[in-house]
């Protein structure tokens, strides 16, 4: 028998990333005032159809980066390539103002909401863009709080620039062999150095070797560095502006960084994630001396959210395949799946977990608006601190078992490569270990607990959302017996 004469499955109709979504609309209108919500609405509907029609048909055109160290005449170049969908996604990204939207205040402490919702509707088609989109939204708001005046006149336009001739990507170099998620034992020494007319501030030459650089590709990035001696740990740690490349620079990595070798993954191919070893690479003091760890908390606080939207964003996606292809797989007797009760409960119980997770971290998107634009409450800038750890640990724990169960909603179909279900999990697997492992995040939200304040004031909103349930079942009693318990758990054992 011919392959042309067997059955061949229709294929699953694709569903809108907003509109058609059981969830995210719900989020949008339970948050946003109705004028904001009927003002981003073209918007929406516009970019769900693009990456349906242009974004999506270029998943096939994303690769692996390559490195090539040394040209034909033995000359150090270390030239980095990135494939053309990759290009072609940061270049839309940009366009699509994946950034700008949060700095534009275009909607003040709505802003940032609606860009969440353009970022989670997009990260199912765009390979990990939020890697680093996400430093770069970090960087920029840093600038935003501690660059000077030259910083934040030459730099941060062209961090939230919507012109990809025009804009900067930003890295964050952090990761050091010695520590991982420790940056107390950080190498990387910071020289102070001469500071001439084109400088950005105080001068710097930093030295050492940085294990784990994501945005490879970019034009600067943020990095610790010790301008202290080690046995004053991260109390002895800044943070400088380093330049990669500007767009006036060569292709070839400048201001003598070199590249050792690139990741080998498990998953997020398309990002150059690099060895780096800086020789006296110049950099420019941002915030305090010795006071790294502080000036680089908020860009961590932007970066975890990224995450944690990751997260939901790749879940959202596999859950949009499993229940499209409920609507046109038929099983025996002829009956479609989404015909199946056994079937469609287990796509409903990923549907309430997803559903949980996108309220849940749109919550922390919702405060950290506020923050920015200086509108939150004390009550409420003391909940985003707790629940900036949560969100992120908590849906990069709950995220991708959820997505495993849509894969298998398709059967073997759903373990081929091309219907997107691989790349999707081993690039939201990452979320349990970028920006901190889930136990680095639960001892975070135990350090936001010591001040009193916060968790007291977290066990009065809580116990007013409880309250306000118009069912008080015996779930809900329970729920609000631990809330009321938790600050004496807290104070007896932290």
């Amino acid at each position: 028998m011919r392959v042309e004469d067997i059955f061949h499955q229709p294929p699953p109709p694709n569903e809108h990333p907003c509109w058609e979504d059981p969830v995210l609309p719900s989020v949008l209108k339970r948050i946003l005032p109705e004028s904001v919500l009927q003002a981003i609405e073209p918007d929406l509907t516009r970019l769900g159809h693009d990456l349906i029609n242009i974004v999506r048909p270029l998943a096939a055109q994303v690769r692996l980066p390559t490195i090539t160290h040394y040209n034909a005449w033995g000359e150090r170049i270390d030239l980095l390539q990135t494939s053309e969908g990759w290009r072609t996604l940061k270049n839309l990204a940009v366009k699509e103002g994946y950034i700008s939207n949060a700095y534009e205040r275009k909607y003040h402490e709505y802003s940032r909401v609606y860009m969440f919702a353009k970022c989670m509707m997009m990260t199912g088609d765009f390979h990990v863009i939020m890697c680093p989109f996400g430093m770069t939204d970090g960087a920029a708001r840093l600038i935003e709080l501690f660059g000077n005046e030259r910083m934040k006149d030459e730099i941060l336009p062209r961090l939230i620039s919507r012109d990809p001739a025009d804009s900067y990507l930003c890295g964050q170099w952090m990761t050091e062999s010695p520590g991982g998620s420790d940056v107390s034992r950080t190498e990387t020494k910071a020289t102070p150095t001469t500071t001439s007319s084109t400088d950005l501030g105080a001068a710097y030459l930093l030295d050492g070797f940085k294990w784990f650089s994501s945005a490879a590709e970019g034009n600067m990035s943020v990095a610790l560095a010790r301008t202290g001696d080690l046995a004053s740990g991260s109390g002895a740690l800044s943070l400088f502006v380093v330049p990669i490349r500007f767009q006036s620079f060569p292709t070839p990595l400048s201001n003598n960084i070199q590249i050792h070798r690139l990741k080998d993954k498990v998953g997020t191919h398309g990002v150059p994630t690099a060895e780096l070893s800086l020789n006296s690479a110049r950099g420019w003091l941002i915030g305090g001396l010795n006071e790294g760890v502080k000036t680089i908390a908020p860009m961590l606080n932007i970066t975890r959210i990224h995450s944690a939207i990751h997260s939901i964003g790749s879940l959202q996606r596999c859950l949009s395949i499993a229940r499209s292809y409920a609507t046109v797989r038929t099983v025996a007797g002829g009956k479609l799946l989404e015909s199946i009760p056994l079937h469609m409960e287990n796509l409903a119980n990923i549907t309430i977990l997803y559903a949980a997770l996108t309220h849940f971290t749109f919550g922390a998107v919702s405060l950290l608006g506020k923050s920015e634009c200086n509108v939150a409450t004390r009550e409420e800038q003391a909940r985003l601190r707790l629940l900036t750890p949560a969100v992120k640990g908590f849906t990069a724990l709950k995220a991708v078992t959820a997505m495993e169960e849509c894969m298998a909603a398709l059967g073997g179909q759903g373990y081929m490569e091309e219907t997107g279900f691989g790349r999707l999990i081993r690039d939201a697997m990452v979320e349990k270990i970028w920006e901190g492992t889930v136990d680095v995040m639960a001892l975070d939200l135990i350090r936001a607990t010591r001040d009193g304040y916060t968790l007291e004031s977290f066990c009065q909103w809580a116990a007013k959302i409880i309250s306000r349930s118009p069912v008080k079942s015996d779930a809900l009693l329970l729920l609000q017996d631990v809330i009321n318990q938790l600050p004496s758990l807290f104070r007896e054992n932290f």
